[in-house]
């Protein structure tokens, strides 16, 4: 036996003990269907010993025997109960989320196309998926929970702070007790509408909106918030006096406010918000400009997850849910629109938003 033979033995079964020990189905097979290789987690995943498919064109009369039942959607996948697309068209790998009934499974499969045909690589996340919809129900349920005595603790605040039989003095406190419960209420509100976000029940209203004279009214609401830190707020207008666009006034308006909010609580003292408009070829273009202390690089692509906050916001303003964020970028985007950032650290943040313009 030549030294080429022996690294070709060696490398066969090193390859083979690692698709072995990974926690991943791995499958491959040639153009023509054939399995080439069929680890023992795919036959622990779909109970399909790997003697009965290695060497087998797994066409797919062969796929619908009743002992291929879990493997079959996995090998074709438009024959699954659901299934989700995660990948563009075209691309390398494919990906998807197959979803199986009675029982109800869960899988992530990515395909690679490769020189001698295609490496398909699942994953079960079956569980997961259940850990997740029961935090998701528990943070539902509790906010919904939450949402009542924290509008009586602010009903109570608000109506100590208009009495004036209280001494001057002694409203210091109160004051302090309404902005808390006004803070509680807010983040029991994020979390009610990152909630339905992703149960896909965030619906929409849409109807055709002057977004200039909705940015007036909405910066006019932020100006006592910006005094109180020392903020001044700007608003470069379109040249056109007015622009409309198809949006829901109250959603977008949670946007909105959280961009404008965090530009003047992120901010320095005597520092500045400019909110810009500009049109190009009907799409319009909204920058929310700050002076504030910016993001590190290294936070950047975490900005617009859930309960992220980065390291200067949390320096700079203690509470905070981490959800104001991933709730304007899905908003926005619900919006036909996008949203993207760039700061500068001790200069500034930029949120860049994209609409299109109702001709």
């Amino acid at each position: 036996m030549n030294p080429q033979e022996i690294q070709q033995i060696a490398d066969s079964d090193i390859l083979a003990a690692t698709l072995a020990s990974v926690h991943e189905a791995v499958i491959s097979y040639g153009p023509d269907f054939t399995i080439l290789s069929f680890n023992a987690r795919a036959e622990e995943m779909f109970g399909v010993p790997a003697s009965s498919v290695i060497g087998k064109v797994f066409s797919l009369e062969v796929a619908k025997a009743p002992e291929f039942s879990a493997l079959l959607p996995i090998a074709y996948p438009s024959l699954a109960p659901t299934v989700a697309r995660l990948s563009e068209p075209g691309a390398n790998p494919q990906k998807a989320k197959i979803v199986l009934d009675n029982p109800t499974r869960e899988f992530i499969s990515v395909t690679h196309a490769v020189p001698r045909g295609f490496v398909k690589i699942v994953r079960e996340v079956t569980r997961e998926e259940s850990l997740l919809k029961s935090k998701g129900d528990f943070v539902t349920i509790a906010a919904h929970q939450l949402r009542t005595p924290a509008t009586a603790v602010n009903w109570a605040f608000e109506n100590l702070e208009k009495d004036l039989s209280i001494p001057e003095d002694a409203k210091g406190d109160i004051r302090t007790g309404h902005a808390a419960a006004q803070n509680l209420l807010s983040i029991i509100t994020h979390l009610l509408d990152a909630a339905q976000i992703e149960e896909g029940h965030f619906g929409y209203a849409f109807e055709k909106t002057d977004i200039v004279a909705f940015f007036d009214s909405l910066l006019v609401s932020a100006l006592p918030v910006a005094r109180h830190y020392g903020v001044n707020i700007y608003f470069d207008r379109p040249e056109a006096a007015s622009v409309f666009v198809m949006m829901d006034p109250a959603k977008f308006g949670i946007a909105a406010a959280n961009l404008i909010d965090n530009a003047v609580k992120y901010n320095v003292f005597g520092g500045s918000v400019t909110v810009a408009m500009t049109i190009e070829s009907q799409v319009l273009r909204i920058a929310v400009k700050d002076t504030g202390h910016g993001i590190a690089p290294a936070d950047i692509p975490k900005l617009f997850t859930k309960f992220f906050r980065a390291a200067q916001a949390s320096a700079a303003v203690t509470e905070g849910s981490g959800l104001g964020l991933y709730l304007a970028k899905n908003v926005i985007e619900g919006h036909q629109g996008t949203l993207s950032v760039e700061s500068v650290e001790g200069r500034g943040t930029t949120f860049h938003i994209t609409l299109p313009i109702v001709p």
